[in-house]
C-alpha cells in the first residue's frame, strides 16, 4: 500500500528548510510542559525516572528509523561507528541543533568525543538549584546516553570528561564526552519499554520514500559534518524528515504514557497530566512554527497551522482530510496508539484550541462530531480573546521559547 501524500509536500524547500529544525526543537520541548506536571504529581526523583524511561523507550527506535531512512544505519544490526551514533544525535529531538550545541571529534571508527558549547537544557534548569542540574546531567544522562547507543552499536560507552554542575560557575564548554566502542565492553541493553514500543504504529508505521532524483542532499550517507546545513538537503529529502521527526514526538509520547503507568495506576491522573502536557507541548510547538514560517493571523492561519502541526502529522500516521474550511479527523494508527489525536474530539479539543490561539488570542476552533470515530475542526474568530492557556505559561519557562537559530557553514569533520 502506497503511503498518502506528506502534508508538508506543499511547503517550498526554503520553508522546510526553516520547518525541519523548527519541528526537532519542538520535540525537544515537550518535557517543559510535560516534566512539570510529573513534579507537581509524584515529585522530582519520580520525575527523573519518568524521564529517563521515556527517552530510553523511545531513542532506540526513532535513531534506528532515521539512519534508515537517510541511508547511514550501519551495514550490520548493531556495528555502527562514532560517526554513526553522532549522525543519529544530530537528527534527533533529544538533541536539537545549535540549542544543544554540540561539537565533535572523531579520532576513528571507534574514538571520539564531544562537547557541548552551548547547552539550552542547562540553561532551563540551572536557575532551579544544583539538585536539578545533578538530575539531569548526571542522573538522566548516564542511562539515556547509552541507550542512544543501542541503536548504533551496544558496545559503545559514552562517558563524560566533565559536566555540570559548572565548577567554577559559567564554565565552558558546559560538558565533555568521550564516545568509546570495544568489543570488550558489556552490551548496553535496552530498557523493557522498547520492546513494547516497537510494536506501536509509530514505531512500523511506513513513510514515502526519498525521491532519489530530486535537486540536493537525498540522505546522509557522506561525511560527517559539524553543522547540518538543513538546505542543503533535497525538498524530497526534508520533506521525509520532517515526517520522521513527528514521529519520534509520537513515539517519545508513547514512552512517556509508560513511564507514567510505572509511577501511578490510576487512569484519571494519567489522563489528566497526559492532556496537560499534549496542551502545553502543542502550543509552544504551534508558536514557534507559526513564527518561523509567518503564518496568516486568521482563520485559513490557523487551518493551515493544524495541518503543519505534529499533532496531526505525518499524514501516513494521522488520518486527517484538510480542506479550505475546515479538517475531517479519522480514526487512524495513531489511535491506536493512543497518540495526541486520540485524546481530542468533541468533548475535549483543550490542544486544538491552544494551537490556533497562540496566532491571535481571538481565534478558536468548534468541533462536530460526524460519526463515532470521525470529526470536523473549523476555526472561529471571537469577540472576546482568550487568555493563554496555563499549560503553555508554564511550558514558555524555557530558553527554548524564543531561541533563534542562526546560519552555519557545514563543515566535513575528519578524523585528526
Amino acid at each position: 500500500m502506497t503511503p498518502p501524500a506528506s502534508r508538508y509536500a506543499d511547503l517550498s524547500h526554503a520553508d522546510l528548510a526553516i520547518l525541519v529544525p523548527e519541528l526537532l526543537l519542538s520535540g525537544h520541548l515537550i518535557d517543559r510542559s510535560g516534566m512539570a506536571w510529573c513534579i507537581s504529581a509524584f515529585g522530582r526523583d519520580a520525575m527523573l525516572q519518568i524521564a529517563i524511561a521515556e527517552w530510553a523507550g523511545a531513542s532506540p527506535i526513532y535513531t534506528r528509523r532515521m539512519q534508515r531512512a537517510l541511508g547511514f544505519a550501519p551495514a550490520v544490526d548493531g556495528q555502527g561507528d562514532v560517526v554513526t551514533i553522532f549522525k543519529g544525535i544530530q537528527m534527533e529531538i533529544g538533541a536539537p541543533p545549535q540549542f544543544l550545541d554540540f561539537r565533535y571529534t572523531v579520532d576513528d571508527p571507534h574514538h571520539g568525543a564531544f562537547h557541548l558549547d552551548h547547552c539550552g537544557a542547562l540553561m532551563d534548569v540551572e536557575p532551579m538549584g544544583e539538585d536539578y542540574v545533578q538530575g539531569m546531567c548526571h542522573d538522566i544522562e548516564d542511562p539515556t546516553f547509552d541507550a542512544t547507543a543501542v541503536a548504533s552499536n551496544p558496545r559503545a560507552q559514552v562517558r563524560p570528561i566533565h559536566r555540570p554542575p559548572r565548577v567554577p560557575a559559567g564554565r565552558t564548554p558546559a560538558c565533555a564526552w568521550t564516545v568509546i566502542i570495544d568489543e570488550s565492553y558489556p552490551e548496553a541493553q535496552p530498557i523493557p519499554a522498547v520492546a513494547i514500543n516497537a510494536k506501536t504504529q509509530a514505531a512500523l508505521v511506513e513513510l514515502t520514500p526519498i525521491d532519489q532524483t530530486d535537486e540536493g542532499l537525498c540522505d546522509y550517507s557522506g561525511p560527517l559534518l559539524s553543522d547540518l546545513d538543513f538546505a542543503a538537503f533535497s525538498r524530497s529529502a526534508l520533506i521525509r524528515i520532517a515526517d520522521e521527526v513527528c514521529l519520534q514526538m509520537a513515539l517519545l509520547d508513547n514512552s512517556f504514557v509508560l513511564a507514567l503507568a510505572e509511577q501511578s495506576d490510576a487512569a484519571e491522573q494519567i489522563l489528566d497530566i497526559r492532556r496537560k502536557q499534549t496542551t502545553g507541548s502543542a502550543a509552544m510547538s504551534a508558536y514557534r512554527i507559526a513564527r518561523a514560517l509567518d503564518i496568516p493571523k486568521d482563520e485559513q492561519g490557523a487551518l493551515q497551522l493544524l495541518a503543519l502541526h505534529p499533532i496531526l502529522n505525518p499524514s501516513a500516521y494521522v488520518s486527517a482530510e484538510i480542506g479550505t474550511d475546515s479538517i475531517v479527523v479519522r480514526r487512524s494508527p495513531a489511535h491506536d496508539d493512543a497518540a495526541w489525536i486520540s485524546l481530542c474530539g468533541p468533548e475535549w479539543f483543550d490542544p486544538l484550541q491552544a494551537v490556533v490561539r497562540v496566532l491571535d488570542p481571538h481565534l478558536d476552533v468548534e468541533i462536530e462530531a460526524f460519526a463515532d470515530d470521525e470529526w470536523v475542526v473549523t476555526a472561529v474568530r471571537r469577540d472576546e480573546p482568550a487568555p493563554e492557556a496555563q499549560e503553555l505559561v508554564i511550558a514558555k519557562f524555557s530558553t527554548g521559547t524564543d531561541f533563534a537559530f542562526e546560519g552555519r557553514r557545514s563543515i566535513p569533520i575528519t578524523p585528526v
